[in-house]
Order: structure tokens, then C-alpha cells, then sequence
């Protein structure tokens, strides 16, 4: 088994709720969340990270809306929904507990 396709698979499955974690505080543009996710440690190219917030988008997590910019086109800033907050609380509850989880476990069988 490759170690590596394990940590990508890691990975995907926390960006969507990282993505709603960034969102939560103020709307950003999609170059910013990538930035916030690097600054993380958590490398995002723009060709996974468009059709995830368009899927966010269609299920009402997001919304979106045009801002004038001094340095060319008009960009699209991203905002949780009033669901998406609904829906960031669940994941929070859900990453709460797997984490726990995996510390107890770690605790009892790694370090023993």
C-alpha cells in the first residue's frame, strides 16, 4: 500500500470542511482560500478547488457574489449560506469526535 495515496485521500475528505472553516470568518476569493490552505499546509490547485466550490455552491452551502477589483475583471467572493453555517457546526461536531477517537486511540496503542 502506497503511504502517499493514503495521505491524499486524508486530505480530500478534510478540504471540504477546511474550505467552510476559511469561509466561516469572511467571504474570499477563490486565489485567497487557496493562499490560506497553503499557509496551512494543505496544497489545493485551482482544478480541485473550482469544482469543489461549485458543488458547495449547488447544495446551498455557498453563495457568491461579483466584487469590482483595481487589478483587472470583476472577482467572485465566496460566503457560507445560512446552511453552510448549519452545516460547518455538523462537521465541527463530526471532526470533534473523530479526532477524539483517534487520540484515544493513539494514546492507548501507539504510545504504549
Amino acid at each position: 500500500m502506497n503511504v502517499d495515496n493514503v495521505k491524499s485521500q486524508m486530505r480530500k475528505g478534510m478540504l471540504e470542511y477546511c474550505i467552510l472553516l476559511l469561509l466561516h470568518r469572511e467571504p474570499s476569493y477563490a486565489s485567497d482560500i487557496i493562499q490560506n490552505l497553503k499557509e496551512a499546509r494543505l496544497i489545493v490547485v485551482e482544478g480541485t478547488l473550482y469544482p469543489l466550490l461549485t458543488r458547495l455552491k449547488n447544495d446551498n452551502l455557498l453563495s457568491y457574489e461579483w466584487v469590482e477589483s483595481t487589478q483587472g475583471p470583476p472577482r467572485k467572493y465566496y460566503r457560507l449560506t445560512a446552511r453552510g453555517e448549519e452545516f460547518l457546526a455538523e462537521l465541527q461536531q463530526a471532526w470533534d469526535e473523530l479526532s477524539e477517537t483517534v487520540d484515544h486511540l493513539r494514546t492507548k496503542f501507539l504510545n504504549a
